[in-house]
């Protein structure tokens, strides 16, 4: 079965995940030896979506994680460019669509948040997709990105990039319908940038008050961050006569 490579081309990774869908929620635990659902409570919790709030949960996979977010009550949508792994999860429920992150079929100001779990590193331009998702979210609306990232501490870093990594590789593909896969996603991990590097492209991006909350010992961390409201129109002036 195909697997990507790190040019990212998003056919390659749209067909990779086809293949992967498959068992790809049972891998994923496995692979993470069930730290998974740790991480998608911690980012519902920043996420913080409430009843009557429209969500963009972006590279969603089979859904799983908007599943999650819908609990509090807000409308969250599913959406991702395989449709492999969407109809993998059409069972959960959740309204869905396949969508390019750099050519988001929805209007300006659409969502009052949006969110991405471990998707933001298969996309060929990040800072791109940033700005395209800063476009549907409304003035004020927020931003939480769950997403492998860099151990501070150095020897916890030494041991995931020299053991963890290759650990997490074999189990995923042991458990995978496409173990190539789990190839791309390992290496994926470790050329991704670290927590202030993604802070920073965050706000290139055009996004203000940039965090950060690092999971595991830094293993994965979240970020979070505010579309800027509206400036208010600026008063007339009169001219005195």
């Amino acid at each position: 079965m195909p697997r990507a490579n790190l040019d990212k081309d998003p056919h390659e990774v749209a067909a990779m995940f086809d293949g992967a869908a498959g068992g790809y929620d049972r891998a994923n635990s496995v692979m993470t030896f069930g730290f998974d659902r740790r991480w998608r409570t911690t980012t519902a919790h920043a996420l913080d979506a409430r009843p009557g709030e429209k969500v963009l949960d972006l590279a969603a996979g089979t859904g799983v994680s908007t599943a999650e977010y819908a609990r509090g009550g807000a409308w969250c949508l599913a959406a991702d460019f395989s449709i492999g792994m969407l109809t993998s999860g059409k069972h959960r429920g959740v309204p869905m669509v396949a969508a390019d992150a750099l050519h988001l079929p929805f209007a300006d100001d659409s969502f009052d948040a949006a969110t991405i779990s471990f998707g933001i590193r298969n996309f060929v331009d990040t800072k791109a997709a940033l700005v395209e998702i800063a476009r549907v979210v409304k003035p004020g609306g927020r931003l939480v990105i769950c997403e492998a990232s860099t151990p501070p501490f150095g020897p916890i870093r030494f041991v995931y990039r020299r053991f963890l990594l290759r650990a997490m590789t074999l189990l995923g593909r042991f458990t995978s319908s496409n173990p190539e896969a789990y190839s791309y996603l390992a290496e994926s991990m470790a050329a991704w940038p670290d927590q202030r590097t993604l802070a920073e492209t965050i706000a290139a991006a055009g996004w203000t008050n940039v965090e950060w909350l690092n999971l595991t010992f830094g293993v994965v961390a979240i970020h979070r961050a505010k579309k800027p409201p509206v400036a208010p129109a600026p008063h007339p002036t009169t001219t005195p006569q």
